[in-house]
């Protein structure tokens, strides 16, 4: 009896044992743990114990889960526990403990040992869930770390003062779009992951990487890690595929802000320094690695400012139509316009150059709203001039169209056409003296949705014209593709007074008006200035300008005086 006493306080003391190591809050000590699991299984004459974890019961069925041995004699002969346990989260959790063969095991000792299985199942299932919610609360749904994973290394480090003199940085992959074209979705998110490997790796373990999104990342380095980093970070090599053997070169447009401070006493501020710094390094060239400084705080200001003084600028009609003429410089007659954006503020009359807040709205779909603005208050002129008898058909039939220009971010719009024909169909305007200008694309995406815009436009009797041509990448195919009506030269392209005719600009400039004229197109040739740009279009058989030669950007005004006039003297 006494014996029965002295062992029931033994298990009872190793029994407290297990439960207060299993029941960890600060930290779970696996040493411990193994020592009294040692213990509780040789004075049960366990001779092995093991757990399973599954996310769910299907996952059971397929027996696809976790297994856990924590004791093993190599003598598990006979099964003498056999719990299966399911949570409410659905998981389930089985547990089993055998002795040998030979020999037996009371009631009382079963019954103990399934109360040790099931504190051990208790944990298993806990500890499981742990690294569940680590899981899917600090790793997005591909597996990379996240923004709060980000975040909370920036509050640790913060709180331990070890941030101060890191780097932190935004970093987006350049041209993956294309990347994955060449290679395939599936070898791109290989790439992707094998690169933001590297990169882990050469950070370290005393800085952090993550993922914001798609081809968005970012992360803190230390000084000593910095060369390394952002050498990977301006290109390198990354392999993919099977064995590795296949590789492609990958940059990224990188953003990076010194940390000044000992912890992040605003951690947004700083993710904007990056987040400006890398912007920047986007409008850069391939790699580019751009340092914050605090001109970048003054542009972003000026940014946002441009952008909360446009919607008002807009209710309030500030911005003006200006029309530069397209001319046949054969015979002086103007044959188009292009409608062109002032902004004029209306307090001192001071005009805004394009230049200023353009390349602004471009950065979001804000461009589509003043280009519609734009579409709209033209065909509001061609109206009016219809109906005062200023614009009208020649005795030929021919018509003077005016050119609106849309930017490319009007591309995701799927119903873009509609609104197009919306505007000029409310205002009233025959299709046939309105002209869309739309410039290259960079992408297959774009290309295809751009060649079902022009498509519809002409359907509709809307003529278009490819603006800025040979600017982009794809020129040859998007005029052999698209069925333009008006190709667009852009003054790149026009040979300066000095040049030589031998030179390659002259060579591109001949053979690229011969090759719009041989397909059918009109060619308007822009930023033409001198009276030897002009010769050179004769010389060439081209026979529409626009240019500061005839005019600049004029106002409405103006422009309905040379309509008057019909003409320029030559």
């Amino acid at each position: 009896m006494l014996e029965d006493s002295e062992r029931k306080k033994q298990f009872d003391s190793l029994f407290y044992q297990i439960v207060d190591v299993t029941h960890w809050v600060d930290g779970f000590d696996r040493e411990k743990y193994k020592e009294v699991m040692i213990a509780i299984c040789k004075m049960l004459h366990i001779t092995k114990a093991v757990a399973e974890f599954f996310v769910n019961m299907a996952r059971e069925k397929e027996n696809e889960g976790e297994y856990y041995c924590d004791y093993d004699t190599g003598r598990g002969d006979k099964v003498v526990v056999n719990l299966r346990i399911v949570t409410g989260t659905q998981a389930v959790v089985r547990g089993q403990l055998f002795i040998a063969e030979e020999d037996e095991i009371s009631d009382e000792d079963r019954g103990r040992a399934e109360l040790v299985m099931r504190v051990i199942l208790g944990m298993v299932a806990r500890r499981r869930l742990q690294k569940a919610v680590e899981q899917f609360g600090f790793h997005d749904d591909a597996g990379y770390p996240n923004s709060r994973n980000f975040f909370r290394f920036v509050d640790i480090a913060g709180n331990e003062g070890r941030l101060k003199g890191m780097y932190a940085a935004h970093f987006d992959l350049h041209n993956f779009t294309m990347v994955n074209q060449e290679i395939g979705r599936l070898y791109g998110d290989e790439v992707i992951r094998n690169y933001f490997g590297m990169i882990r790796d050469s950070i370290g373990e005393t800085g952090v990487l993550t993922r914001l999104g798609g081809d968005k990342f970012i992360c803190i380095f230390s000084e000593e890690k910095k060369d390394v980093v952002l050498g990977l970070l301006s290109g390198t090599p990354v392999p993919y595929g099977e064995n590795k053997v296949k590789r492609v070169l990958v940059s990224a447009a990188v953003g990076v802000y010194k940390i000044v401070e000992d912890s992040f006493q605003n951690q947004n501020e700083v993710m904007d320094k990056i987040m400006m710094a890398s912007q920047m390094a986007k409008r850069s060239e391939e790699g580019a690695i751009v340092f914050y400084d605090v001109s970048m705080k003054n542009q972003s200001d000026h940014i946002k400012k441009v952008r909360k003084d446009f919607r008002e600028a807009l209710a309030g009609e500030e911005f003006r139509v200006f029309y530069q003429p397209k001319v046949n410089i054969d015979t002086g007659e103007i044959t188009g316009a292009e409608a062109l954006c002032r902004w004029i503020k209306p307090e001192d009359g001071r005009i805004i150059s394009p230049m200023e807040f353009i390349p602004i709205l471009e950065m979001n779909t804000d461009i589509c709203d003043l280009d519609f603005y734009m579409l709209d208050h033209a065909c509001k002129d061609i109206r009016r001039w219809l109906d005062e008898g200023i614009l009208k058909p020649d005795e030929a039939g021919k018509v003077i169209r005016v050119s609106v220009n849309l930017s490319r971010k009007h591309l995701v719009d799927v119903d873009l056409l509609e609104h197009i024909m919306s505007i000029i169909d409310q205002n009233r305007v025959p299709h046939r003296f309105v002209e869309v200008e739309l410039t290259e694309t960079t992408t297959d995406v774009q290309f295809r949705d751009l060649k079902r815009v022009v498509r519809g436009l002409q359907d509709q009797g809307v003529s278009t014209a490819v603006d800025d041509f040979g600017v982009g990448y794809s020129s040859l195919n998007l005029i052999r593709e698209i069925p333009w009506n008006v190709l667009k030269i852009d003054r790149c392209f026009l040979p300066q007074d000095d040049e030589p005719e031998d030179s390659i600009t002259f060579m591109m400039f001949k053979h690229v008006i011969s090759l719009a004229q041989d397909i059918g197109l009109e060619c308007v040739v822009e930023g033409v200035e001198t009276v030897k740009h002009l010769e050179l279009l004769r010389k060439y058989c081209c026979n529409i300008a626009q240019g500061f030669y005839y005019d600049r950007p004029i106002p409405v005004k103006e422009f309905e005086q040379r309509l008057l006039q019909k003409k320029y003297v030559m």
